[in-house]
C-alpha cells in the first residue's frame, strides 16, 4: 500500500505531468499558425510522451493500492514571439519538471519507500534526455537567428522525430 503523503505526491505529478501534455498541445497549435509542420511534428511526439508519463503515475498509484484524484490542469501561457522564444520556455519548463521528479523522490526517500525511488529513477533519467533535447534544439535556434531557410531546414530535420511508447519503471 502506498504512503498516504507520497500518493498525494504522486496525484500532483500527474497534474504537473497532464498540464505538460497541455502546454506542449498550445505550443503544437503555436507552430500550426507558424505553417511549420516540423515543429507541430516535434510538439505532436512530445504530447505523447507527456501523455505517457502521466499515465505510467496513474497505473503505478493503482498498482500500489492508491487513490489517482485528478484535478484541475492550468491553462497555459500561449503568448511566444518565436520559435526560440517558445523552446526557451520549453527548456525552462522541463528543468521546473525535474525539479517536480525531484521533489516527488524526496517524499518517496523520506517515506522510505524503496519501489517508489525504482519506479521514479526512469523519470529522472528521461528528465535528463529531455532537456538535453531541448538544449539542441535551442542551441540551433540560437544559431539561425533571423534566417528563415536555416529555420526551415530545422523544421525538416524535427518532422523526422517519432513516438516510441516508453517502457516506464
Amino acid at each position: 500500500m502506498i504512503n498516504e503523503k507520497l500518493e498525494k505526491a504522486f496525484n500532483d505529478q500527474i497534474n504537473k505531468e497532464l498540464y505538460s501534455e497541455y502546454l506542449y498541445l498550445a505550443m503544437q497549435a503555436y507552430f500550426e499558425r507558424l505553417n511549420l509542420k516540423g515543429f507541430v511534428n516535434w510538439f505532436t511526439v512530445q504530447v505523447q510522451e507527456e501523455h505517457a508519463h502521466a499515465m505510467g503515475m496513474f497505473d503505478y498509484v493503482h498498482q500500489r493500492g492508491g487513490r489517482v484524484e485528478l484535478e484541475a490542469i492550468e491553462k497555459p501561457v500561449t503568448n511566444w514571439t518565436s520559435p526560440l522564444h517558445c523552446f526557451e520556455e520549453v527548456l525552462k519548463h522541463e528543468e521546473f519538471v525535474t525539479s517536480r521528479i525531484n521533489a516527488l523522490m524526496d517524499v518517496a526517500d523520506e517515506v522510505k519507500d524503496r519501489a517508489a525511488l525504482s519506479f521514479l529513477d526512469w523519470y529522472l533519467k528521461e528528465q535528463v534526455e529531455e532537456e538535453s533535447t531541448v538544449g539542441d534544439v535551442l542551441a540551433t535556434l540560437k544559431l539561425i537567428k533571423d534566417d528563415s531557410k536555416a529555420l526551415l531546414m530545422l523544421d525538416k530535420d524535427l518532422a523526422a522525430r517519432t513516438f516510441t511508447a516508453p517502457v516506464i519503471g
